[in-house]
């Protein structure tokens, strides 16, 4: 097996706070340590269920957040950002059999994730097909373009339910629950196993049940908070400014989409 591991930070367990999200901020040593230790029991979780190549992408803001030294010596760690337009999915191809989520949260504007956004915190909201859109549907569709099923995710409640109303063939592992400005968590301890049984399970399931079928056309809204950035973006070819704030974008091929998103959202 060759699998792919993309790690954000914002729905890992016990984060529940920009502080303890930003690199620069003391509060997120802890999360760091959290994150790493949630995506080394993702690799154990695979390492048990058959030998395997892993990749990890580190997908949170800098992409220097996982403690490298820790991670098992046999995997590959992305770090930083290439300005490749699969973004939080860098160096993913139709080599791999699966992708997992660790640590990722809900969509901009939703309620279930007080960190909750989706790309940057600039935007009210990304609909595709008049679907909001989460950070996960945005790279879900991405893996399908290479025909890479993802077949994990933890993060949030919200956004968990969200995945199983996608595919609920996909593995989830909720680690917290976001209530206004507050997340009730799960213990730490039980982040890490949990992720360790759901991770094996996911590969001792039919993995080709998890995969999501793309779109034959894409119709893009974005809204943004503020207006000077949604006409900035209505520049980008094909791009429409339909009102102060939202500008809107069409294609047949995805990797046109993400395109658009690198160039307008980033």
């Amino acid at each position: 097996m060759k699998i792919y591991i993309s790690a954000d930070i914002e729905g890992i367990a016990g984060v529940s706070h920009w502080d303890e999200a930003e690199k620069k901020h003391p509060d997120c040593n802890d999360s760091r340590t959290q994150m790493t230790a949630e995506v080394i029991a993702a690799c154990e979780g695979i390492y048990q269920a058959g030998d395997a190549e892993i990749w990890i992408k580190d997908a949170h803001d800098t992409g220097r957040n996982i403690h490298a030294a820790k991670l098992p010596e046999s995997v590959k760690l992305i770090r930083g950002w290439s300005a490749h337009p699969f973004m939080m999915l860098q160096e993913l191809d139709d080599s791999f059999d699966a992708v997992m989520m660790i640590g990722y949260h809900s969509r901009a504007g939703a309620d279930t994730n007080p960190l909750s956004h989706t790309l940057t915190g600039a935007v009210n909201y990304i609909k595709i097909n008049d679907l909001f859109v989460s950070e996960f549907l945005v790279h879900a569709y991405a893996a399908a373009l290479v025909d890479v099923p993802v077949v994990f995710l933890s993060g949030d409640e919200g956004l968990c339910q969200e995945v199983i109303g996608i595919n609920p063939h996909i593995k989830t592992n909720a680690v917290m629950r976001g209530i206004g400005d507050s997340a009730i968590s799960i213990h730490p301890a039980l982040a890490v196993k949990l992720t360790r049984e759901r991770v094996k399970q996911a590969l001792e399931s039919d993995i080709s049940k998890c995969k999501i079928p793309l779109p034959y056309h894409f119709s893009v809204k974005i809204s943004y908070k503020k207006h000077m950035k949604a006409y900035r973006a209505s520049f980008y070819p094909g791009a429409k400014l339909i009102d102060p704030q939202c500008v809107s974008y069409a294609a047949d091929d995805y990797f046109e989409v993400l395109r658009f998103f690198y160039f307008t959202v980033l």
